[in-house]
């Protein structure tokens, strides 16, 4: 089978579940273990931020990643460290500095780790010609895609059927690619149309978010 890596785009670290994580009296227990110094998963932290976007691409990559032997088969992009595994222990310092970092291809903070995270995740793919790496993440803007695409060139993948979606479509979708075990179809980024019409709306599936975070629960306890 192919090799595949996937690459998940950020949880915003501005929004209001964000305000709740840093708010000094937060008293939840992801808010208190993001204070001690163990900290907690980054996986988890996002998918706390994005809500069902960051879940099901999470569920999504954990469930269909191949990598290579030696390589992440999910990295997650971070606003100022890189690519970073969802393993990655992440206190509240750490997503204090990743809110003070736009994710601007103006910004060096952002673009300069991100590349050169991006040329080793190359190097490392070098021997493996056939290895594809999948973005999940946003295909209509440039902000991921073209730092992205001129390091990985043509393994630079994303789903077909993003096109068109929103983030919560999105999420949707992958929770229900991971619970019929049917991975989407992936087309090259080079030459791709990245904007359609937006597809009909996903039917209803009751508890597809809660069954997804027991699956992520029970990661985060095996660990990597």
């Amino acid at each position: 089978m192919t090799p595949r890596i996937f690459l998940l785009s950020p949880a915003s670290t501005g929004g209001e579940r964000a305000r709740l994580v840093f708010n000094p009296a937060a008293r939840f227990d992801l808010a208190q273990r993001l204070r001690t110094r163990e900290g907690v998963m980054l996986g988890e932290v996002f998918s706390f931020l994005s809500g069902l976007y960051f879940r099901g691409k999470l569920q999504y990559a954990l469930s269909f990643a191949r990598p290579p032997a030696g390589v992440d088969g999910v990295l997650v992009i971070t606003p100022s460290r890189g690519l970073l595994p969802p393993w990655e222990r992440t206190t509240l310092n750490t997503l204090g500095a990743f809110a003070k970092v736009p994710i601007d291809l103006r910004e060096p903070r952002y673009t300069k780790p991100l590349l050169r995270d991006t040329r080793a995740l190359a190097t490392a793919l070098e021997p493996h010609p056939e290895a594809e790496v999948v973005l999940l993440g946003s295909i209509a803007s440039g902000k991921y895609l073209e730092l992205l695409s001129g390091t990985l060139g043509d393994r630079l993948r994303f789903p077909s059927a993003f096109v068109g979606r929103g983030d919560m479509s999105r999420g949707g979708l992958l929770l229900r690619s991971v619970a019929s075990g049917r991975e989407l179809d992936y087309v090259p980024v080079a030459g791709a149309a990245r904007h359609g019409q937006r597809p009909p709306r996903l039917m209803p599936q009751p508890g597809i978010l809660r069954r997804a975070m027991q699956g992520l629960q029970g990661r985060a306890r095996k660990g990597p």
